[in-house]
């Protein structure tokens, strides 16, 4: 029987793709990963990698045991889940990762309520684009995480993690106080930087209405781009989540054609019915109760 933690050794480098990055997530050296490999492969008897450079590439014969060490660390997964779930407290450490509205909105209260409900659940936090956060869970350094989907730019959903949509978050214009709607066209705007989805979204909205954007200002951050706002700077397309529990203080306009980004959390397919992952899910819709009665 092959060693199990030799094989998710195997298994980390398909996610990770270096012997260093390894090494560094599980706290080994990389020539201890190494060696690991090296029993793993006399054990199975085949080569499992070959060298491309600097890197190495997993070969036929390792991609199938990746591949059946996923199934065995999902059917571990579930086990520890109906384990926890027969206890009478949620312990444990929960590690969830999210992008950043939702973590400056909906995250605070989410976490506060599991501090007072779950006391003994110990949950650690980080803020994360969401491809980030997407690749941390498959690479199982995270049990939850919080997404978002924009409009036109669809994600990719994939059969070994379990999804729940949360709520639809309207995206409205965002502009200077006092600016006409008719100067949006020759006014400077603040977009997310090239590549990420919000920029494609803003792009394609401008394009749709018949002018080239005059992208002047670029951040993945929302509160600056609410900051050039606010100053009168730049204006923007921004999602009412930017507004929880948080003063108003641009002139906000409908876009003529209602949008929206939706909301969401993945999980593990083993690790979704986690009473942890389930606690937080819960507070976490209790948070978002307030949004879905908004006009």
């Amino acid at each position: 029987m092959f060693d199990l933690h030799r094989l998710r050794l195997l298994r980390e480098l398909s996610q990770r793709g270096t012997l260093a990055a390894v090494a560094q997530a599980l706290n080994y050296s990389p020539s201890s990963v190494s060696q690991q490999l090296s029993l793993l492969e006399t054990e199975v008897g085949v080569p499992l990698l070959e060298p491309v450079g600097r890197r190495v590439k997993l070969t036929p014969q390792a991609e199938i045991l990746v591949r059946h060490t996923e199934e065995v660390l999902a059917r571990l997964e579930r086990a520890e889940s109906e384990v926890a779930a027969s206890l009478h407290e949620v312990t444990g450490t929960l590690r969830v990762a999210t992008f950043q509205t939702a973590a400056l909105a909906l995250i605070p209260a989410t976490l506060a309520r599991m501090r007072d409900e779950h006391p003994a659940l110990r949950i650690e936090f980080q803020v994360l684009d969401p491809s980030e956060a997407l690749s941390g869970l498959n690479a199982r350094d995270f049990d939850l995480v919080f997404l978002e989907e924009w409009p036109d730019q669809p994600q990719a959903r994939f059969s070994s993690l379990e999804y729940r949509e949360l709520i639809r978050d309207p995206i409205r214009l965002a502009v200077p106080r006092g600016l006409p709607v008719s100067e949006i066209r020759s006014s400077p705007w603040i977009m997310e930087t090239a590549g990420m989805p919000q920029r494609f979204f803003n792009l394609n909205w401008c394009r749709h209405h018949g002018f080239e954007p005059d992208v002047r200002f670029s951040s993945v951050d929302v509160l600056v781009k609410l900051r050039f706002v606010e100053r009168g700077l730049a204006v923007a397309l921004l999602p009412d989540l930017v507004w929880y529990d948080r003063e108003i203080t641009v002139d906000l306009h409908e876009l003529p054609e209602p949008m929206s980004r939706l909301l969401f959390t993945a999980a593990r397919a083993g690790r979704g019915q986690h009473p942890a992952v389930r606690a937080f899910r819960e507070a976490l819709e209790l948070a978002a109760a307030p949004l879905r009665h908004q006009p």
